[in-house]
């Protein structure tokens, strides 16, 4: 390998693992987990200042991000499940979410519907959270990238570019056997290859930038900044899947993940085009003011009927007082005519004696 490339070319990080005792601390979590932060402080920020509720954003994560995680880590073994279920697979590793492997198409997609669910509980239509956390998450994509570097994955076809990435062979250094995710590089460089991680994350942060520009400009709602990300995204997903040279699913010789890009692109295009129709953006205050108050009807629709049940129950306890107070009365009643009887009986008796007398 000419040093000239080498010179050229920058390197992978030698390990993507520490430990701190037994416990293992993998870079590729913690980008991850720095990126769903920033998305929801963003996200935040974004949907206060088009009128929305303090902190709601942050109550949405509670059900996006742990269906994203799950949408995500669902799609790659979709679409990879011949490492984990083929010939000399692992299922258990198919676990392994820490090791990588989260396709962002079911991560959307399933995010989206823990997204729904929490966003309909509160009145808030789903198209107008969607425009507040778009540049959000394309930012956090972007930080994920710095993930897979670490993780030394995502990498391009071989090149000789200035910018090429070094690969290295990585082992665990108590067994000297290959492991390229725990493992520590050794030897010399192996590959030098597209960075296509890099591609992607500076891809990413330009989109962020976009969505902002356009969002502001052209005040977008009903969803069409979220799908002027996805458009934008998958536009450059696309070319940069094309370089990729990475193991995965084929169709008809082309990787399966310039297919999704492709239809996806369409998709959100198609959208954006039919979404101008909905009028100017969604008024957030004016949303939560009517679920707000819709609320509070309910709540005196029930109040009312809780009293006029009470009152009910108050006319039926007085009817059987009253009630009882007849059946008090009659036996009274029955009394005195029983006694007016046996004194009519005795009278006639004595009346009888004196004639007889």
């Amino acid at each position: 390998m000419p040093n000239n490339l080498i010179l050229a070319s920058f390197p992978s990080p030698p390990q993507g693992v520490w430990h701190l005792g037994p416990i293992p601390i993998r870079a590729y979590a913690l980008c991850i987990i720095a990126g769903i932060i920033v998305a929801i402080v963003w996200g935040e920020k974004r949907f206060q200042a088009r009128g929305g509720e303090k902190g709601f954003i942050t109550d949405l994560a509670v059900w996006a991000v742990p269906f994203g995680l799950v949408g995500g880590r669902l799609y790659h073994l979709a679409t990879d499940w011949r490492t984990y279920f083929g010939p000399g697979g692992n299922p258990i590793a198919a676990l392994y979410v820490w090791n990588g492997g989260l396709g962002i198409w079911g991560a959307i997609a399933l995010g989206g519907v823990g997204a729904w669910i929490g966003a309909r509980r509160r009145g808030i239509p789903l198209p107008a959270v969607a425009d507040a956390i778009a540049p959000g998450i394309v930012l956090a994509q972007a930080i994920g990238r710095i993930g897979n570097y670490f993780n030394q994955e995502l990498y391009g076809r071989a090149t000789d570019v200035p910018w090429a990435l070094e690969i290295y062979n990585r082992v665990d250094p108590s067994t000297g056997v290959t492991d390229l995710i725990n493992g520590v590089a050794q030897g010399p460089p192996t590959e030098l290859v597209h960075p296509t991680f890099l591609y992607e994350l500076l891809w990413n942060i330009g989109v962020a930038l976009v969505v902002v520009w356009a969002d502001k400009k052209f005040r977008l709602g009903h969803g069409r900044a979220f799908a002027l990300y996805v458009a934008a995204y998958t536009a450059g997903r696309f070319w940069v899947e094309l370089m990729r040279n990475d193991e995965a699913t084929h169709v008809f010789g082309v990787r399966i993940n310039v297919f999704v890009a492709g239809i996806v692109f369409l998709g959100a295009v198609v959208y954006m085009i039919v979404a101008r129709n909905r009028g100017p953006r969604e008024d957030l205050v004016a949303i939560r003011e009517a679920h707000e108050a819709g609320l509070s009807a309910a709540a005196g629709d029930a109040a009312e009927g809780s009293d006029d049940v009470s009152s009910e129950q108050a006319v039926d306890e007085d009817a059987v007082e009253e009630t009882e107070g007849d059946k008090v009365e009659e036996p009274a009643k029955a009394e005195d005519s029983s006694e007016s009887e046996s004194e009519s009986a005795e009278t006639r008796v004595e009346e009888a004696a004196e004639r007889k007398s």
